[in-house]
């Protein structure tokens, strides 16, 4: 159910990276995010998988990767709700 109600969201966007960075080799299966998220354009990456850690060493493909607690301060803030 809630994979139908993200893929049936106004706010969810297909994306079909066509090429494949593999910079994660500790866990290969977290590389689509990171290939998804270059495709997209995408600001950053919201995670705590710790798989992730190791990408700020890497100038291209750069994504950002914010940890859960940074990125809801963000919002918080942004939204002048802290």
């Amino acid at each position: 159910m809630v994979l139908e109600i993200i893929t049936n969201s106004p706010y969810t966007l297909l994306i079909a990276p066509v090429y494949h960075f593999k910079v994660i080799e500790a866990d290969p299966d977290d590389n689509k995010f990171i290939d998804c998220a270059v495709a997209a354009n995408a600001l950053c990456i919201v995670s705590d998988d710790k798989h992730f850690s190791h990408l700020s060493k890497y100038e291209f493909p750069y994504v950002e990767i914010l940890k859960l607690a940074d990125a809801i301060a963000m919002l918080f803030n942004s939204k002048g709700l802290a």
